[in-house]
């Protein structure tokens, strides 16, 4: 039997219920749906609460004024999620030294997707089974380089890790 619900989960639910208003159960995660919506939406307000951090004011703050480094714009940036790519902006800071932590510079690849890709390869799927396979399930387009970058850099890692530790081994590639 399911216990009472918390004033959190009360107000989680009541959320939920006006946001899926009006919604039809199939457009909810389709391509362009509501989960889609938020995911890039929760992603770039999330971005936004890093840089108070890193500028050590909030927006729109008095002693941000005339103080040096500053908010400025933001920029566009595509990223992969393990359904769905999303172009995100990303928010700018005058110096150009802001680097969120959510989606480093660089990176284009939210946390858990070379998670799922890696555990493909560790079942013995090539890379283009790979590919089909994200593509069937999630709908993502990938490449095969990018998924032999995530296998390769995964790989270079364990090995870097092995030779600091002082462990030798060999390893035959197939």
């Amino acid at each position: 039997m399911a216990g009472k619900k918390s004033d959190r989960d009360k107000e989680v639910d009541a959320v939920l219920d006006e946001l899926l208003k009006g919604h039809r159960p199939e457009d909810i995660l389709s391509e362009g749906g509501l989960v889609q919506d938020l995911t890039k939406r929760l992603v770039e307000r999330a971005l936004e609460g890093e840089m108070p951090d890193h500028l050590g004011y909030e927006k729109h703050a008095p002693e941000g004024r005339d103080g040096g480094n500053s908010r400025n714009g933001k920029t566009r940036k595509r990223i992969k999620t393990g359904t769905h790519a999303h172009e995100i902006e990303v928010p700018r800071d005058l110096d150009g030294d802001f680097a969120p932590k959510l989606v480093p510079k660089g990176r284009r690849r939210l946390p858990g997707f070379d998670d799922k890709v890696i555990a493909l390869y560790a079942r013995g799927m090539t890379t283009r089974e790979i590919q089909h396979g994200l593509h069937e399930i999630y709908g993502v387009e990938v490449s095969p380089s990018l998924i032999s970058a995530v296998t390769d850099s995964v790989l270079q890692t364990c090995m870097d890790a092995a030779a600091s530790a002082g462990i030798s081994f060999a390893f035959l590639r197939l």
